[in-house]
């Protein structure tokens, strides 16, 4: 199919790297059951497979985990019916390695949008024990917002446990994190510079830590990030079960996690068949760059949609498609890193509820962000690698919804 300024749209197939060097944009929309495959590893490479552990088990409903009942009450009122497959078969794994065995670590891998958050989020509520005023499980994302929708979620599934969570990030009041930690928390969401300062500052008080979960571990655990977590790793006790959860597990990362995981169960799907189900893929290719923003408005007039992430890939470059939208009269919310933290939690907040139907950002959206009206991604730059094009467009088609 031809636009009206000539642009091409075709099916964006896996080779990622054939659009590398163009002057493209790729689009994720509502359809079912057709997704993205990630390209094959050099069969020359020699890395290590990794493969689901033979002893992994699936449960069939939440019931057949053997959750306390409070905590069912919380699933079920969150609005959950059944779990999703990584949840049938990794609850089950980290709480028996956190409660029947002695510190069995867990990594767990799927594809964006099905249920990652409350996997770990239900194994924390199980294993902690809320008479004890002490904090006993710590999360570690690699932005802000993510740590702050991970807080939101186990304090809504944990809602009958009086449990108490608190969202340690940079950028928000050091004196109101040492109030809050002074107090008592049972559970940490942070991201690793605040987490490590505060335990520095004696704080956070990690002596009963039971639990270290490293959310888009990928993320975390790449450069600015790796020394960071090592820093806080070294302060928990002997004893801690370390889970790692991410849509995508490079095989660096995986060979990586062996400084720190004692032989972890693996939960895995491999990368030469992640998929994105429920997620129709075209790339629009253009000649020039300038051609870009054309495309996008004639884009914005034809669809149809509830909400949109439009990605690029650097701070300026959303700058300057706010200030072009703007003087074409579209209305839309821009997020990057450079923006203090209360106008990024504004900007979350209206874009929630809905208030905008367009959100321009870089790649802080990308990663676990869940907003269930975004049903079209537009990258209007196409990221570096394909784990953050897996990440981008899985902002959309959240939890078998279509997108």
């Amino acid at each position: 199919m031809v636009d009206s300024i000539g642009t091409r749209i075709e099916r964006y197939h896996s080779d990622v790297k054939r659009t590398k060097k163009s002057k493209n944009l790729s689009i994720a929309f509502n359809t079912p059951k057709l997704g993205f495959m990630a390209a094959k590893e050099d069969k020359n490479a020699g890395k290590t497979v990794f493969t689901t552990s033979k002893e992994v088990t699936v449960a069939k409903n939440f019931e057949e985990m053997n959750l306390k009942e409070d905590l069912l009450r919380g699933i079920y009122s969150y609005g959950y019916e059944s779990p999703s497959a990584v949840q049938s078969r990794a609850i089950v794994q980290i709480v028996k390695g956190r409660v029947l065995i002695s510190n069995v670590d867990v990594i767990a891998q799927a594809q964006s949008g099905t249920g990652k958050t409350a996997t770990f989020s239900i194994s924390i509520l199980q294993v902690i024990d809320t008479a004890v005023r002490e904090t006993q499980a710590l999360v570690l994302s690699p932005t802000r917002e993510l740590a702050v929708q991970i807080q939101n979620v186990l304090l809504a599934l944990g809602q009958y446990l009086n449990v108490q969570s608190h969202a340690c990030i940079g950028g928000t009041n050091i004196g109101e994190d040492i109030r809050r930690l002074d107090y008592g928390q049972h559970v940490i969401s942070g991201t690793p510079g605040r987490v490590a300062d505060m335990i520095r500052r004696k704080n956070l008080r990690t002596r009963n830590i039971k639990m270290l979960v490293l959310d888009e571990a990928d993320e975390l655990l790449n450069r600015g990030f790796r020394e960071q977590i090592y820093d806080v790793y070294r302060y928990l006790p002997p004893g801690t079960q370390v889970v790692v959860v991410s849509a995508t597990l490079p095989y660096d990362v995986l060979e990586l996690t062996t400084k720190f995981m004692t032989d972890p169960v693996r939960i895995l799907v491999k990368r030469d068949e992640l998929t994105l189900d429920g997620l129709k893929q075209y790339f629009i290719a253009v000649e020039k760059e300038e051609w870009k923003f054309d495309t996008l408005c004639d884009l914005y007039d034809t669809l149809t949609i509830t909400q949109a992430v439009i990605f690029c890939n650097t701070r300026r470059k959303v700058d300057w498609l706010a200030e072009k939208m703007r003087e074409a009269n579209f209305t839309s919310l821009s997020m990057h890193g450079d923006m203090p933290q209360k106008e990024r939690d504004a900007i979350m907040s209206e874009f929630r509820q809905g208030n905008s139907r367009v959100l321009l950002c870089t790649d802080i959206w990308a990663r676990g962000i869940d907003v269930q009206q975004v049903s079209l991604v537009i990258n209007y730059d196409l990221p570096p690698n394909r784990e953050n094009y897996i990440h981008r467009i899985g902002r959309s088609g959240r939890f078998g919804r279509k997108g």
